[in-house]
């Protein structure tokens, strides 16, 4: 009874919950389901869909527990929570499993976790730590290199997996701590020069396999690559050209079947064919809606750790989308990435729930509570 009590919010807690973004959330959540279970019921009926729900499930109950904790209590864990996402990398870069290419799964008995997706949200948490030390001063030479050697450590092992996709997302996650917390642009210019010399001797290294240099030009001429790399991207247009405006109908598409991860990377292919432009442009609503009060809980955030905090989430978020949709028709190369709380997947699904809990709680306690 005690702990039940412990994870209680008080009914003045209560009332500074933004019930908007959840529902919003929520709302993403029940739209992939039903996608999920159109892209899976054929080849296995209703298990698929089936452990989303669970992994949904669970997801809400650790984001209540996340709400419950003063966020700042967060920040005295921060250099443990970001040394155990780097302690999952290692052990995954040594003894994970191999998916399409990388060594960036970890099985677990009951389904296998990606271990980058939660040293992503132990990297914000520790860069907002930092940053709140420093007090904002981001261009001092000294803070700038602490800054970076805590980027640079689990984005080297995200490399090694080699997981591209991730390794985008973590680079624009950090891209858009750093710009809104007022990085001098000389060093954002001579910063982004560096990453592009990087990209280079990683392209033209032995860790870049030819199968991923395949997959991430591919989609700039996928007739090229129509029987391996560019098969995809093909498939994946001709399912959301099918759909027209108003889409062929819940359960009625065929295109789609023919496209490669359809429940899981290529979900926005199923939801463009069954509910055309029409339902393309709500989900787009949906995810406008909840960034948009994502954004307003980071500008009353009271600190610097709960702002970058939900900086680190939204830059996640934002560029999730674009690259995921972008890859569906073929506007972005292919790198893995998933729709957020769209696409089957435990992990990102987690994760997801868990840095909305933690965008939540900075939102929450935006302004002292008097008891």
């Amino acid at each position: 009874m005690k702990i039940l009590q412990k994870l209680k919010l008080s009914k003045k807690l209560l009332r500074e919950l933004d019930y908007g973004t959840i529902i919003f959330a929520i709302c993403i959540v029940i739209f992939g389901c039903i996608n999920i279970y159109s892209a899976t019921n054929k080849n296995y009926g209703t298990k698929l869909v089936k452990m989303q729900i669970m992994w949904f499930i669970v997801s809400i109950a650790v984001m209540y527990v996340l709400l419950v904790f003063d966020y700042m209590l967060i920040e005295n864990y921060a250099v443990i929570i970001y040394w155990a996402g780097v302690a999952l990398l290692i052990y995954g870069d040594v003894f994970g499993t191999v998916v399409n290419g990388a060594r960036s799964w970890i099985n677990v008995g009951i389904g296998t976790l990606q271990p980058s997706e939660f040293a992503k949200i132990g990297m914000i948490i520790m860069l907002a730590k930092k940053l709140d030390e420093m007090e904002g001063k981001i261009n001092e030479p000294k803070n700038l290199l602490t800054l970076m050697f805590y980027v640079a450590v689990p984005m080297i092992l995200i490399i090694i997996q080699p997981d591209m996709g991730m390794t985008m997302v973590s680079f624009f996650i950090v891209l858009g701590i750093f710009y809104c917390i007022g990085l001098n642009q000389k060093v954002v210019i001579g910063g982004l020069t560096s990453v592009l010399l990087l990209i280079v001797g990683v392209w033209n290294s032995p860790i870049m396999k030819p199968y991923w240099k395949g997959r991430l030009t591919s989609f700039l001429h996928p007739e090229d690559y129509a029987q391996t790399s560019g098969l995809q991207v093909i498939q994946s247009k001709l399912a959301i050209g099918s759909g027209g405006i108003f889409g062929g109908g819940f359960g009625k598409g065929v295109q789609f079947n023919s496209v490669p991860e359809n429940h899981t990377d290529f979900i926005f292919a199923v939801l463009a064919e069954e509910w055309g432009l029409i339902g393309a442009l709500v989900l787009l609503l949906l995810y406008g809606l909840l960034i948009y009060r994502l954004i307003k809980i980071a500008k009353e955030s009271k600190d610097i750790f709960g702002t970058v905090l939900c900086v680190g989430f939204i830059s996640n978020l934002l560029f999730s989308i674009m690259q995921n949709m972008g890859m569906t028709m073929g506007l972005m190369p292919i790198t893995g990435i998933t729709l957020p709380f769209m696409s089957y997947g435990g992990s990102s699904l987690l994760t997801s729930f868990m840095a909305l809990g933690l965008v939540l709680n900075v939102g929450m306690r935006r302004k002292k509570i008097n008891f």
